[in-house]
């Protein structure tokens, strides 16, 4: 029987940080991590220990300040980064050692070269290793989205064998498509029926290349996956990594559809985006679902109309959940009476249907000329008659 919990193992400070422009100091990851924690992540990969000495004193210093999620850290199958992994996370309340190897024989040939029996033969030895250190081990088949299925299911039988705990198939390149990545997931369930027998929890791992990454982690879900791999605004190498906020996000809206519970804090989402933007040196597109500037404004005239009766008619989720303030109408020459009404109402302007009539007339003129229009823009299109006679205005100035 399938746990209906899908766990988030959020890797913004490993692989998320791998990309360019996204590098943080040891009191930056803390601070991405306090609000990770806060999030309600439950696997927070802190780094690589192996790969620096940043990244071995940012994963100890967070094993000590943050408690709630699991901590863990990267370790290639070998014995010299096991090691440094399990000395990093010593002080880890509940440490993880997340063990890859690459399983496609691209990488096994070019990359590693290695035959396929060393790489099961290191796959058993690793995991046996780690798990003299921590009690959870996470084995990862680098490149599984593009490796010899049969080969794919041989090393996920050794690492079940060996004892892993979570067994996690990335789609490492960004390869793979929703119907593909499902399909691997049931196949692999299906011919290593130890993996339910065991209680072992599948996870999925997504890259964006072909803007995939989310879809891919849904269906992988789907498939029975109950760990899913993301990081904040998508951040990661190249393309980047399937998003949290919107994997979150559209598990909570279609939860008729998906049927599975999280822990994540939904109105969490957009400060934790926000603290992120403050760490590195990008913020999300506005076009960037869930956390962008535009993900809750509107300037079509038929869409503010329809906001304005009722925000449902062109918002799936209110801004709110996910810890945007409001919806914003934005006044621009798309827009049409009925938002620049509510706005002048706001601002302490009650016109007669003649007075928006001309009002509107004016107003599309200027937005023609501008592509940004203020409260003072709007002020000075107004007759003098009106502008005398405004009201207590119901909020400020912009």
């Amino acid at each position: 029987m399938i746990s209906d919990h899908v766990f988030f193992f959020d890797t913004t400070l490993r692989d998320g940080e791998q990309s360019p422009g996204c590098s943080m100091t040891t009191q930056e990851k803390l601070t991405m991590a306090h609000a990770l924690e806060d999030l309600g992540v439950d696997i927070i990969e802190a780094g690589f220990a192996m790969a620096s000495e940043g990244d071995f004193a940012a994963i100890a210093t967070i094993t000590q300040a943050v408690h709630k999620p699991r901590i863990a850290s990267l370790a290639r199958a070998r014995a010299e980064d096991i090691e440094m992994a399990a000395r990093a996370l010593q002080f880890a309340d509940r440490a993880r050692i997340h063990i890859f190897l690459a399983s496609s024989d691209l990488h096994l040939e070019y990359k590693l070269k290695m035959g396929r029996q060393e790489a099961l033969d290191l796959t058993g030895d690793s995991i046996r290793l780690a798990l003299k250190h921590v009690e959870d081990v996470e084995f990862s088949p680098e490149d599984a989205t593009r490796s010899d299925r049969d080969f794919l299911v041989e090393m996920v039988r050794v690492a079940v064998e060996a004892g892993a705990t979570t067994i996690n198939m990335p789609d490492t390149v960004g390869y793979t498509t929703p119907e593909e990545y499902a399909q691997m997931f049931r196949e692999v369930r299906q011919r290593v029926p130890a993996i339910d027998e065991r209680g072992i929890v599948l996870s999925s791992h997504c890259h964006d290349d072909l803007g995939l990454a989310v879809a891919n982690s849904l269906a992988a879900i789907q498939a029975g996956a109950r760990q899913v791999e993301c990081t904040i605004n998508g951040i990661g190498e190249r393309a980047g990594n399937a998003a949290l906020e919107e994997i979150a996000a559209a598990l909570y809206v279609r939860g008729d559809h998906f049927g599975v519970s999280t822990s994540i804090k939904l109105e969490n989402l957009y400060p934790t985006s926000q603290v992120l933007g403050q760490l590195i040196t990008f913020r999300p597109s506005p076009n960037k679902a869930i956390v962008g500037d535009n993900a809750f404004a509107h300037e079509s005239g038929i869409h503010q109309h329809g906001v304005l009766a009722n925000p449902l008619c062109y918002e799936i989720m209110t801004p709110t959940l996910v810890g945007v303030a409001k919806t914003h109408l934005v006044l621009g020459k798309h827009s049409g009476r009925a938002a620049l009404r509510n706005r002048l109402e706001q601002l302490g302007f009650a016109l007669t249907r003649d007075e928006l009539q001309h009002t509107y007339y004016r107003f599309v003129a200027l937005a023609d000329r501008k592509k940004n229009i203020y409260d003072q823009d709007l002020i000075g299109i107004l007759p003098d008659h009106i502008r005398e006679s405004r009201r207590e205005p119901v909020s400020e100035l912009d």
